[in-house]
């Protein structure tokens, strides 16, 4: 076996690193790499032998936790029997087959058919071309314009990078591509006017979304993707009454709605789908993460009867749905999903998501709530969220170049936990398995309680020396 200093050195010279400063890390002034090398329950464990909370669930997606064999088997049984066909032309595979079913069962809205990828870039890629082709096919050629949030993540494609709602994810990248818009945040901490109801903020922002459309042309705009809770950008719960309102616009001007529950999907909320919770009725649904666990990859583009029908009507007009990847539907992810949906609905994650998920809650505002630096704590189900500003009573926010969130998420993986500094703001995110205890979501709110105290001595350290 190759050892740690081998393996670093190799990955230095050769892996490409996603979000990662590529000067700082192939000089190794942000240090080595940090090699993990195995992982049960909610915990993680490096090379070193250093263990680790893991309170993200990898990228909000390992929801049954590490090490689950009943997935390590059947992704074994199916690697034995076949591990490999394509589905062009009409071809499947019996796990593929059964898992296509079950999601069409459980998913919101009123699902038609699946359509299956890698990732959730990939399935939100396909969600735009289907909006495309669908419009094309009932004679409205000129219906594409896809409208997103922002602060909203979709993914880091062409498309589905354009989609997200956050400029980073655009600088030097030429993003985001003509056709796509962005409308106002969901959250109301930061975008309420003063005195403004959660109710009155969701009516303006509904108000804002259909001046857009109206300035666009509504016979221009095709479809409306978001996250039924904001992840990447910020874990927020939308206001009472947003997804009404929204909906009534889309309605009126005859607008898809995309689902985007690649986070929110498989009970991550406290319910199936962040759609169930919020009374969200998609045309069109995406998933992904959750539904293999993060064990193998795999999404799906999950297309509603409204969208399907029309694309069979005028199959024989237009021959084969020309869209496909090498690996749609891979017997090998199909088989890892139905295992992983088996543990899901065994253990009856969604249900366990809500109940531990109303004690994370309730001790991150005992612990976090009333310190000087923050701002607000939200979350809903196991998505959790601590917004640090440098002043409660006006909400100003901390010099970005305090990088206080940051150092937060730092002091607190020095102490054993994983947890996320979030993009565009000083933000904690927590969102972890769904199988965590709730003597582990206490251990983790003291950890980052602990880590926060921390980094508030050395801000007061600090301000006191200038």
């Amino acid at each position: 076996m190759n050892n740690i200093k081998t393996i670093a050195e190799f990955d230095r010279s050769s892996v490409l690193h996603p979000f990662t400063q590529l000067k700082e890390f192939a000089t190794g002034k942000s240090g080595d790499p940090t090699i993990i090398a195995g992982g049960k329950g909610v915990r993680i464990e490096d090379a070193q032998g250093h263990s680790f909370i893991d309170g993200f669930a990898g990228l909000y997606c390992v929801n049954i936790g590490y090490g689950r064999n009943e997935v390590a088997e059947a992704i074994a049984r199916q690697a034995y029997k076949l591990a490999y066909y394509h589905t062009y032309a009409a071809h499947t595979t019996e796990e593929l087959a059964i898992l296509s079913n079950r999601l069409v069962k459980m998913a919101p809205g009123e699902p038609s058919k699946v359509f299956f990828g890698l990732s959730g870039s990939d399935a939100n890629e396909t969600q735009a071309k289907l909006v495309w082709y669908y419009n094309n096919l009932r004679g409205q050629p000129k219906k594409k314009k896809i409208i997103s949030r922002e602060r909203g993540y979709h993914g880091c494609s062409v498309i589905s990078g354009s989609m997200t709602g956050m400029s980073f994810y655009h600088d030097h990248m030429d993003l985001p591509f003509p056709g796509v818009l962005h409308t106002g945040t969901p959250h109301h901490y930061w975008g309420a006017e003063p005195g403004e109801t959660e109710e009155a903020f969701s009516r303006r922002r509904a108000d804002e979304l259909e001046k857009l459309i109206l300035r666009e042309g509504p016979e221009t705009v095709g479809a409306f993707i978001a996250e039924p809770v904001l992840g990447t950008g910020g874990i927020t719960p939308p206001p009472a009454g947003y997804w009404s309102e929204i909906q009534a616009v889309l309605r009126r001007y005859d607008i898809l709605l995309i689902a985007d529950e690649v986070i929110c999907g498989f009970g991550r909320t406290g319910a199936d789908f962040g759609s169930n919770l919020y009374g969200m009725e998609p045309d069109l649904v995406t998933v992904a993460k959750g539904l293999t666990s993060g064990y193998v990859p795999l999404s799906g583009a999950i297309v509603g009867e409204k969208v399907y029908k029309v694309m069979e009507d005028a199959a024989d007009r237009v021959g084969a749905f020309s869209h496909g990847y090498t690996y749609s539907g891979h017997p090998i992810a199909a088989a890892a999903a139905n295992a992983v949906l088996d543990i899901v609905e065994k253990e009856r994650l969604s249900d366990r998501a809500k109940v531990v998920g109303s004690h994370f809650m309730k001790r991150l505002n005992e612990r976090f709530a009333q310190l000087e630096i923050v701002g607000e704590v939200r979350g809903v189900g196991l998505l959790g969220a601590v917004e640090f500003v440098a002043d409660r009573q006006t909400k100003r926010r901390f010099d970005p170049q305090l990088k206080v969130g940051a150092r937060i998420s730092k002091a607190a993986r020095d102490r054993g936990l994983i947890a996320r500094a979030m993009p565009h703001g000083d933000i904690l995110g927590f969102a972890p398995p769904l199988i965590v205890s709730e003597a582990e979501i206490d251990e983790i709110v003291d950890l980052a309680y602990r880590a926060t105290k921390q980094v508030m001595d050395e801000l007061a350290k600090e301000t006191a020396h200038t």
